[in-house]
């Protein structure tokens, strides 16, 4: 099968034919501000069971819905706090998904059995777009993780979703390329099942920015609930993932510009902010395999707030798959 058949350039009509293919039953991989998703119509067990396929994910590991605008939270969603509306409206669309109490509209299929929903507004003009078409034909929302086998590196390029998913696509799937994703690592994760916001995965809105527009402390209590991308181990390259060792000759390198490249490593990647190392990292681990390296060894960045994001993707690397 030629790359062109599953690779569609963003134009108003690949967005009404992949809404299309969605409702089919089919899958369709788009890009995010965050990383590409491998996405289904989230009213579809046949379909999400394709996700679950392609992908090799455990059958109990929830996925994020992807709606159109925060005026679809109640279509997925019950027992909506104040403070959850707070975040929607001040951080979507953007890289956070909100837990709520599911409605009966979400399935134990995309639910992992679980009693709540994950719901996110991308901020994606192609995603938007793909969201917009679906939802005129009767698409509620698009459950889509990240388009990659389970564990392994997320893409954000759609290139890189090729590269995984090719031999595991169908000919009816689509990718539509939307260039490389902007901010790099996975939504946040808020769990607002109880009074207080808890963040079960980090990203780029921080735990200041929620507290900030909410009001409220978020609480460390520990929470069941299970979330994408919250294993101890993922994230991870062939190469074995080393922190904050000194490289030898031959390993690979991530850090920041200001550090200098030791005699004999291949440097893979050199960003100038924090907002640079979140966009570039899993392109510079995809490239680490590429160049068949055993070992990276990366720099955690410092600091808060996204760099915290960046640190607990590294930290489930560097445990392998």
């Amino acid at each position: 099968m030629s790359d062109s058949q599953f690779v569609s350039r963003c134009t108003a009509d690949a967005m009404n034919n992949a809404a299309t293919s969605l409702l089919a039953g089919h899958l369709v991989a788009f890009p995010t501000e965050t990383v590409y998703g491998l996405g289904a119509d989230a009213s579809n067990a046949d379909a999400v069971a394709k996700i679950y396929l392609a992908k090799g994910r455990p059958a109990d590991h929830p996925l994020i819905v992807h709606i159109s605008a925060m005026d679809g939270i109640g279509f997925w969603a019950n027992e909506i706090p104040e403070y959850a509306i707070a975040l929607a409206r001040n951080f979507w669309p953007g890289p956070m998904t909100l837990i709520l109490q599911r409605s009966e509209a979400a399935g134990d299929f995309i639910t992992g059995g679980q009693d709540t929903v994950g719901l996110r507004v991308p901020d994606h003009v192609v995603a938007l777009a793909l969201l917009d078409s679906a939802k005129k034909i009767g698409v509620h929302g698009i459950a889509a993780p990240s388009a990659n086998r389970f564990g392994h590196v997320s893409p954000t390029t759609a290139e890189a979703v090729l590269e995984e998913l090719s031999d595991y696509l169908s000919p009816e799937d689509v990718i539509l390329d939307g260039g490389p994703s902007q901010v790099g690592v996975e939504s946040t994760i808020i769990d607002c099942t109880g009074s207080n916001p808890h963040i079960l995965r980090p990203g780029a809105i921080t735990q200041a920015m929620i507290e900030e527009v909410t009001g409220l402390k978020v609480t460390e209590a520990q929470s069941e609930i299970r979330v994408s991308g919250s294993l101890e181990n993922h994230y991870a390259p062939k190469a074995t993932v080393v922190l904050d060792t000194e490289p030898q000759p031959g390993h690979g390198y991530i850090a920041m510009s200001d550090t200098k490249t030791p005699v004999g490593v291949i440097r893979l990647a050199a960003p100038e902010t924090i907002e640079e190392y979140a966009r570039i990292l899993y392109a510079a681990l995809r490239e680490g395999d590429l160049q068949k390296l055993v070992r990276i060894c990366v720099d955690q960045p410092q600091g808060d707030g996204l760099a915290v994001a960046i640190c607990d993707r590294l930290q489930r690397a560097s445990r392998g798959r």
